[in-house]
């Protein structure tokens, strides 16, 4: 189980210098923009927003707090994420790190 354990730290490490990649050369921002634009013309954020609306019309708005609306909602914001704008976001990830030297 050992080396379990530590391919989940190199996991860990190597996603860890991705992201300070990413955040250091601005391309962390061009993709959250990227994907966020994506998002919306694929009608995630409405699907989204109208089940936050169900969820505190079901609860009241007195009884909802935003971390248990988060937390109720995260699940279904995930799912509901095309796949093929995932598989665009992992190509453009991608890219930008077969551009890289140390990569």
């Amino acid at each position: 189980m050992a080396d379990f354990g530590d391919k989940r730290a190199k996991d860990a490490q190597l996603r860890a210098q991705i992201n300070e990649k990413l955040v250091k050369s601005g391309e962390r921002e061009r993709l959250k923009n990227e994907l966020r634009k994506r998002l919306i013309e694929c009608g995630w954020r409405d699907q989204l927003k109208a089940h936050c609306k169900d969820v505190v019309r079901e609860k009241g708005l007195e009884n909802v707090k935003v971390e248990d609306l988060v937390a109720e909602i995260t699940p279904k914001g995930r799912a509901l994420v095309p796949d093929n704008v995932k598989k665009e976001l992992l190509q453009l990830i991608r890219t930008f790190l077969s551009q890289q030297s140390t990569f």
